[in-house]
């Protein structure tokens, strides 16, 4: 009877939790809810695509090769004419104007100066409020210009040859929602019990710490199992990023990040006096941090040496890594052992702070 009374026991405050859970529709569906409407937000409204890039063209001597040029650069998504003009003066009025963001200025003659110098001088002028922006399409336009002028490099794109957007964010996306999903689902967890008063009759409980975080944590990690599942769903068939490597490794890697995330809502919650100040210590706190540091926008190998350790303390940063190992190059989990072994540390040291911080009050 002993060594099945913890069992029972244990059954007994899964059983509770997942009351607790049901019986607030309001929590399901922020639990199921949310992460659809973050992954599809995400998905679709981050994004560094250039597409019909509104172009003023000034060709002074139209003729074969500038025409021929022209309609390379109009052929691509990337851009579209706004308008013809006729001196320099007038392209840059149309771009303070706002009727164009890029300008391509042809020198007269242009085909007899590529026939007789090999070469001939196009500039472009673009609208650099947006500096990034304008970088990337200015960088698209040369690429089509060189290579109708001249023989251009054999180009291969490996893991993304579409360039599709979508493939650089939704690792980031996942990790951001499921962690800030876990966590602030978690981290209410104990706090309620606090606030109810409720905490003193499990203290004095058969029941050890251990035993009762392990409680907490099942009901959530079920439930974030499905979460999982509907974001992949979503990623493949409405972000349309595909699996290139194993689901069943993709799947280790989230679950692994999953227990990290619960684990530090379970953290949050023992040190939290409040569901309020725990749900903002888990929601916005956090959220910050993984859009900044964890490679989510921003590439961390690009950012001064002190941020990058930072970065380091972030789980997300490690998951985002192994995420785009696995889905998008098609890696096998042994080549995502270092972020793996990364989130297995953060996840056992939040663990063991959490069960200290319960012991302390438990005593």
């Amino acid at each position: 009877m002993s060594k099945t009374f913890p069992v029972r026991l244990f059954g007994a405050f899964i059983l509770k939790e997942f009351r607790h859970i049901l019986r607030d529709r309001r929590t399901i569906m922020i639990l199921l809810g949310m992460p659809v409407i973050q992954v599809v937000l995400f998905g679709f409204a981050i994004t560094t695509e250039v597409r019909e890039v509104r172009v003023a063209l000034l060709d002074p001597t139209p003729d074969a090769t500038t025409r021929r040029l022209t309609d390379r650069l109009l052929a691509s998504d990337y851009f579209t004419l706004a308008r013809v003009v006729h001196s320099p003066a007038a392209a840059e009025r149309a771009l303070r104007r706002g009727e164009a963001e890029m300008a391509i200025v042809f020198e007269p003659s242009f085909e007899r100066k590529v026939e007789k110098e090999g070469t001939g001088r196009v500039q472009l002028i673009a609208d650099a409020t947006n500096p990034n922006l304008a970088a990337m399409f200015t960088g698209y336009a040369t690429s089509i210009i060189a290579g109708g002028a001249a023989p251009a490099p054999a180009t291969r794109l490996l893991y993304n040859p579409a360039m599709k957007s979508a493939y650089y964010f939704v690792p980031g996306v996942m990790g951001l929602v499921l962690m800030l999903i876990c966590a602030m689902m978690t981290s209410i967890s104990i706090v309620r019990e606090k606030e109810s008063g409720t905490m003193e009759m499990i203290l004095v409980s058969p029941a050890r710490p251990f035993m009762i975080i392990a409680a907490k944590l099942v009901p959530y990690f079920m439930l974030s199992c499905v979460n999982l599942a509907t974001i992949l769903f979503l990623s493949v068939h409405a972000l349309g990023v595909p699996v290139a490597g194993s689901l069943s490794a993709l799947v280790t890697a989230s679950l692994l990040f999953i227990l990290v995330s619960l684990s530090i809502g379970i953290f949050v919650s023992t040190v939290a006096r409040t569901q309020v100040a725990a749900i903002l210590v888990s929601g916005m706190v956090l959220m910050m941090p993984v859009i900044l540091l964890s490679g989510l926008i921003f590439p961390v190998e690009n950012m001064p040496a002190l941020l990058q350790w930072i970065s380091h303390l972030i789980p997300a940063k490690w998951y985002i890594a192994a995420v785009k190992k696995i889905m998008i190059e098609g890696a096998p989990l042994l080549l995502a052992t270092r972020e793996m072994l990364a989130l297995a540390a953060t996840g056992v040291l939040l663990l063991l702070l959490s069960l200290k911080k319960f012991n302390d009050r438990a005593t």
